[in-house]
């Protein structure tokens, strides 16, 4: 793991927020002085303080942990997104529509 470049995603997160170091510090629970040396990259941090880095910033953890996410998880985030706002229903027809496309597009393979 990269904690330098860990440490420049978030503060780079942190200052697009408009957040000072004090502030994102109190929000995720650790001291000013922890939150500096984890965007210096001089300390380790564990996964519940990265967890609640990410929180406080409004981000997922893949946000910080990755420079481009994987094409599989973007398209299941779009996807989400697609569905999030949704009726039950429309979701059901949404699902079936897919089947069907999965199917047809199987048959010209």
């Amino acid at each position: 793991m990269d904690y330098y470049r860990l440490g420049e995603k978030i503060r780079r997160h942190r200052k697009a927020k408009g957040m000072s170091q004090e502030m994102l510090a109190e929000k995720a629970g650790i001291s000013v002085t922890h939150m500096s040396h984890i965007e210096t990259g001089n300390t380790k941090l564990s996964l519940s303080v990265l967890v609640e880095i990410a929180v406080a910033l409004g981000v997922h953890t893949d946000d910080l942990l990755f420079d481009e996410l994987p094409d599989g998880i973007l398209l299941e985030q779009e996807l989400t997104a697609v569905l999030s706002g949704c009726t039950l229903k429309q979701v059901r027809i949404i699902t079936d529509v897919a089947k069907a496309v999965k199917i047809s597009m199987d048959k010209y393979d």
